[in-house]
């Protein structure tokens, strides 16, 4: 199952001065409200182990600040790297298009040793998602478009690993809670919030 995607990434790129959350589009990913105070986008693969520890990161910082966080997931499969990476994004996009990409996005995650294509097909099952229309979506290559546009856009905002994380400014590849946790706060006090964004 699965396509070809095709990464291009920018050598030149200066992380350092990536300071700008990258404008979100329609057809982007989020959890949580939009108006939430604060927002993390990642960029990740399913098969990447650090990637897996950052979904882990991000859920239990979402449990701490509700509905004061967004979070919002970008492709980027890297399959040089992670040969079932794709297939993989691609079996949560014929999950969106069926209104349960976060579902299957957190089954991904939480089983990232089992991705061959017989547990894509038995996670879709467990989802309750027409499996004909699933197969059918994954076999023709249906979402391979959508993914290769976050790859695209990757390369635009200078990413070149996964995960790689934009919150008010950039903070790359950690997958400590309390590091994530201080960047959001130092963030919120550089953008003049008053909000209270403890954890509750």
């Amino acid at each position: 199952m699965g396509g070809t995607t095709h990464h291009k990434t920018n050598p030149r790129s200066n992380f350092n001065n990536m300071n700008d959350m990258p404008t979100l589009r329609d057809v982007d990913h989020s959890r949580g409200s939009l108006s939430a105070a604060l927002s993390i986008m990642t960029y990740g693969s399913y098969q990447c182990p650090q990637s897996g520890q950052a979904h882990k990161t991000t859920k239990e910082l979402q449990k701490s600040l509700g509905n004061q966080l967004c979070l919002i997931f970008r492709h980027f499969p890297q399959p040089e790297r992670y040969p079932q990476a794709l297939t993989a994004a691609e079996t949560a996009e014929a999950a969106g298009s069926q209104g349960k990409f976060w579902e299957m996005h957190d089954k991904l995650f939480e089983n990232q040793d089992a991705l061959d294509d017989a547990s894509l097909v038995e996670y879709a099952s467990e989802l309750d998602l027409d499996i004909s229309q699933f197969l059918f979506e994954i076999t023709h290559s249906v979402h391979l478009q959508r993914i290769q546009s976050d790859i695209d856009s990757a390369s635009k905002d200078g990413v070149d690993d996964s995960p790689t994380f934009f919150i008010s400014v950039r903070h790359k590849g950690s997958t400590n809670l309390a590091a994530l946790v201080r960047q959001i706060l130092i963030a919120t006090v550089d953008n003049g919030s008053e909000e209270d964004l403890r954890p509750t």
